[in-house]
This record gives C-alpha cells, structure tokens and sequence, in this order.
C-alpha cells in the first residue's frame, strides 16, 4: 500500500523553507501531496493558479529525483477532510522554532482526535532556513530587498515582476 502525505499550506511564495521540508518529505512517502489551503478572509499576492505552478516547478525534481510522486492541490475545508479525500494517512509539518511546535502540537491533537488514521510527521527545518517565514518575504521583497537567500531564482524573478510595478 503506497504512503501518501499531505502537505499543506499557503505557499505565497514557495520559500526555501517549503523545500528543506519536501526535501524531507520525500523519504517518508511514496506519494505527496502539496495542497494551497484557501481561505476566503485572506488576500493572497500571487492567485492560487500561479501558486500551483510554482509549487510543480520547484518541486518536481526533487520529487522526481525522490522517485516520490507529487500531485497538487487546494482544499477549503479541514485539513484531514482534504487529506482524506486525496488518501493520505500522513501529514508533513515544518517546525522552525519552539513556538511552531506549541501550536503544531495542539493542531496534531485535534487532527488526531478527529482523524486518528492520519498521522502528523514534524520536519525541522534545517539551520539555514529557520528564519524564513514567506511573510516576510513579500515584505522585504515588497520593499526592494533583497530576497534571493529566501526563495528559489524562479520564485525570486516572479516577486520582482510582481512588486515592479
């Protein structure tokens, strides 16, 4: 039976975070998925469309070289719903820090209280991406800065095109 992970988020942008994490991610599982949680309150920069793109450009050859297979998505429910629907039995959450794991540990116990066939697998991230959050990536890109330690070159041409004007 193949292991499917669900890997969600928003993904605005694809930071190199979301790749120390799926590059993780892949020896967990035969199959991932990367799902865009859509939340009708919060105004992304880049459309779900864009974000689907960025999420096969950057991490398709990582899952190819895995020999792991990555479909796509984008639910607007619950997260074990969505992961349930796709048959994922695995979740992947990144942790940077301390505070990551308080509230992903009280995410864990929920999905796990109401999903108890999906199982929560923690990636920490590694040193070097710890700090990047893609929140603040849109800011310094948004102010100029430069962001090319943060996001891969694809995903750093598409800020600038996007903050050019």
């Amino acid at each position: 039976m193949p292991r499917i992970a669900f890997y969600a988020g928003s993904f605005d942008p694809v930071t190199n975070g979301h790749l120390d994490v799926f590059r993780h991610a892949v020896s967990v599982a035969d199959r991932i998925v990367v799902a865009i949680g859509i939340h009708p309150g919060k105004k992304p920069l880049f459309s779900t469309a864009e974000r689907l793109a960025m999420i096969e450009e950057v991490f398709a050859p990582i899952a190819d070289q895995a020999g792991c297979v990555l479909a796509c998505t984008t639910f607007d429910d619950l997260t074990v719903a969505a992961a349930r629907r796709v048959g994922a039995t695995i979740l992947i959450r990144g942790l940077r820090d301390g505070t990551d794991l308080d509230y992903e540990m009280q995410i864990a116990g929920m999905n796990e209280t109401m999903a108890p066939d999906i199982h929560t697998v923690f990636v920490p991230a590694s040193t070097q991406v710890r700090p990047i959050t893609a929140t603040l990536v849109r800011q310094i890109a948004g102010m100029g800065g430069d962001i090319s330690a943060f996001v891969p070159p694809s995903i750093a041409g598409r800020l600038k095109s996007k903050f050019a004007g």
